[in-house]
């Protein structure tokens, strides 16, 4: 599987408009960077990765306890199988804790205070690296700096730890992760040494995203794609199965606007010859959406299969 060549942008090495400018580019181009100089401290990575590892270590009745309700409050644990990122594929192999709008919101329960304050000190910090980049993107977009920031106040800004078990035997054409869009405006993730994540180029064809040391890879949305009339891609990706030894573990940050945001295309993004291709839709009606399909393709894929 050959590498996607994808661009590297260091925030603490550019000036504002230099770093604006290239995360345009990139989000143009193959709608991934890699970002370095983003500011969130090792040893808290460290520690929020640990977190995750514990969690999922735990026997499932304690997993449980956590369990995912619905779409709407977008909370829990969910178990291998339990969700299908590609609705035509087969579910997904992984497992997932999600937290929604901790912070505008609060949270239902807590595996235990130590997890709770791991991950809101790592939710705090992501976020702030996810403001950051949404002003330069705004400002290469001639707006102001702040617009998104203030579209993006954190009801809808959700923190995922995800667990790959290796060595799951999946059916054809299952996958730790369906090939799938993310389904907002800007994702930051970090992943570990394990590998598997993939992209589909501008071609067709699929190639691996690796890990690289001390920096977030960091790819736009559906809805950032219709903010921006299709300028920016909200690149198709998946994760392979995992092989080997080691399980693959991921902690994901998706900065997602606030419900009630309509989304439409910005004046900078058309023109005569270049007229809005989406209708306007709140960010709520489109997240939603996508959450609900996911869902009911893995209780439709997993029926007659026991969870692993």
């Amino acid at each position: 599987m050959p590498e996607a060549s994808l661009p590297v942008v260091d925030l603490d090495a550019l000036d504002d408009a230099s770093a604006a400018r290239a995360v345009r580019a990139a989000l143009t181009g193959a709608g991934f960077l890699y970002v370095r100089g983003h500011g969130i401290d090792a040893r808290l990575l460290e520690r929020t990765f640990g977190a995750a590892r514990e969690f999922f270590a735990l026997s499932t009745e304690e997993k449980v306890r956590f369990a995912y309700t619905d779409a709407e409050s977008n909370f829990g644990y969910q178990g291998v199988e339990g969700e299908s990122l590609d609705p035509a594929g087969a579910p997904d192999l992984k497992e997932a804790f999600t937290m929604r709008g901790v912070v505008a919101h609060g949270a239902p329960s807590w595996p235990s205070e130590s997890f709770r304050t791991t991950v809101l000190d790592y939710h705090g910090s992501a976020l702030r690296v996810g403001a950051r980049l949404l002003e330069r993107i705004a400002a290469s977009l001639e707006l102001p700096t702040t617009y998104f920031v203030e579209r993006h106040q954190g009801e809808n800004v959700t923190l995922r730890l995800l667990h790959y078990p290796a060595n799951l035997s999946p059916r054809p054409s299952q996958r730790g992760a369906g090939a799938h869009t993310d389904y907002g405006s800007i994702t930051l993730l970090f992943q570990d040494e394990v590998g598997g994540l993939e992209l589909r180029d501008a071609n067709g064809e699929w190639r691996a995203a690796p890990f690289v040391p001390g920096a977030v890879l960091v790819n736009a949305g559906d809805l950032m794609e219709r903010w921006t009339n299709g300028l920016f891609r909200s690149t198709l990706h998946r994760v392979e199965p995992i092989r080997g030894e080691r399980d693959r573990y991921s902690v994901v940050l998706f900065v997602d606007p606030d419900s009630d945001v309509l989304v439409e295309c910005l004046p900078s993004c058309r023109s005569a010859s270049r007229p809005p291709r989406f209708a306007p839709i709140t960010a709520q009606e489109h997240v939603l959406g996508k959450l609900a399909k996911s869902h009911a393709a893995a209780a439709i894929g997993r029926s007659g299969r026991p969870q692993t």
